[in-house]
């Protein structure tokens, strides 16, 4: 196994992460500013301004695997590329809400579509003992984007005095700009190839890059025995793909409402809630992305050897203490830095749990044919439940206060440690043909 290239073009197509997670912090950091320049109220900040890149993202997770499976997953990795950029550029020069809510939507088709792509690819190019580590690598650059948001933010906020949002959304436009161009030249996924499109000449120039020679006829072979036992009127919605679907929709569903996207979004709001000063909840979201970046490797370092199940049962009881402590500090009215250090660990408990297995778990559970429209439809529960909730945040914030908020979330994350203890599966080192007899058909 040619496991440089495998690892090359990982990165390549995973950088479309960083840009997600660049994308969709970076608006934390101009939350403030934005509601002072449009004062039109908590509904249409929350709803219009701050949640029209999820709003994107809902419709490019719901419709990216129609491009993913017709044009394939190069082709609408460079898509994503293009749309990110235009987002970036559109949303820092504009000074209507509406404009700037258009643009920002823009950025999230390209954050949508790539929660179905980037993962798809990786899981089709990488072997299977070390696919947890490689697709990982997309989460990676996930949380890198949102450390690098965060540290931007807070240097622009330092350097510019007047309008520093416009500088702070458009800064997304250079890395943006550089994937575009490394994307073009990697190869299309050659499971693809071969199922979607029966070439299997140019797959086979594809994976004598990957494998050594003799290993090539037996992979194609596994591949096209796969694809010629699919039937074309298949649906993710047929009975017999229950199990893989209920479990794309119920990791989805926690992870939203384990609040992690209402809280990158508000980060420096409620540390500035906590009664830290402006410029300190700026510092405390830093540490939360470095936080959120030391303890995603080491998710990536074990998920591979541990396993997707492990790594849910120890993020599953964090986010239960961590949150608890966090409703009660908030309840209790204690300030300073106790808030943030229970954030701390909240985002650790993310990092090395639902966020090292999420994308993961769903590019893996679904057969090859299949793989598009299953990510599709994860991708769409989850970023439909993150349009909504960080929507509301501002609104919940006010009427009911942060404490029973945190509360809720807690509870939600006893009913996914019962997920993961009752229903979902593991899926380590399986080779993808095999997931649906040797994994998903002992669940549910």
């Amino acid at each position: 196994m040619k496991n440089g290239k495998i690892f090359a073009w990982s990165i390549t197509v995973a950088l479309a992460g960083f840009l997600f997670g660049f994308d969709t912090v970076v608006i934390s950091g101009a939350d403030l500013e934005l509601q002072k320049l449009w004062p039109r109220g908590d509904w249409f900040h929350g709803f219009v301004v701050m949640s029209s890149a999820l709003w994107g993202t809902v419709i490019g997770a719901i419709f990216g695997g129609i491009p993913t499976e017709k044009i394939g997953r190069k082709k609408t990795l460079i898509a994503i590329g293009l749309l990110y950029s235009i987002s970036a550029i559109g949303a820092a020069v504009v000074s209507d809400p509406y404009l700037f809510a258009f643009f920002r939507f823009i950025g999230g088709l390209g954050v949508g579509a790539s929660t179905i792509a980037a993962p798809a690819y990786i899981s089709e190019i990488a072997p299977a003992e070390n696919r947890g580590k490689l697709v990982g690598t997309y989460q990676f650059n996930i949380v890198f984007g949102i450390l690098v948001a965060f540290l931007s933010n807070y240097l622009i906020s330092e350097a510019i005095d007047q309008e520093a949002w416009r500088y702070m959304i458009g800064v997304e436009a250079i890395p943006a700009i550089i994937y575009t161009l490394m994307v073009i030249r990697i190869p299309e996924s050659p499971r693809w190839l071969i199922t979607a499109k029966n070439d299997t000449a140019e797959a086979t120039k594809i994976l004598s890059e990957i494998y050594p020679a003799e290993e090539v006829p037996a992979a194609i072979e596994l591949i096209k025995s796969n694809s010629e036992e699919a039937d074309s009127s298949d649906s993710i919605f047929m009975g017999k793909y229950r199990v893989p679907l209920t479990l794309a929709f119920l990791i989805a569903f926690f992870n939203q409402f384990s609040g992690i996207n209402a809280f990158l979004y508000y980060a420096p709001r409620i540390f500035e809630g906590a009664g830290l000063g402006a410029q300190t909840a700026l510092l405390s979201s830093i540490g939360i992305g470095v936080v959120n970046l030391i303890f995603t490797l080491i998710g990536m370092s074990l998920i591979d050897k541990f396993g997707r199940k492990q790594l849910m049962y120890a993020g599953s009881i964090g986010y239960i203490i961590s949150l608890g402590l966090v409703g009660y500090a908030f309840s209790s009215g204690m300030s300073g830095m106790a808030v943030p250090i229970f954030l701390f660990l909240f985002i650790a408990s993310h990092a090395v749990g639902q966020g090292a297995v999420i994308w993961v778990f769903i590019s893996e559970i679904f057969p090859n044919h299949l793989r598009s429209s299953g990510q599709a439809f994860g991708s769409s529960v989850h970023w439909v439940l993150a349009a909504i909730i960080p929507a509301l945040v501002p609104v919940l914030f006010t009427q009911i206060g942060e404490g029973p908020v945190f509360y809720f979330f807690a509870f939600m994350m006893v009913l996914q440690l019962l997920f993961v203890y009752k229903i979902m599966p593991e899926t380590k080192g399986v080779v993808l043909e095999d997931m649906q007899d040797s994994v998903l058909k002992e669940s549910l």
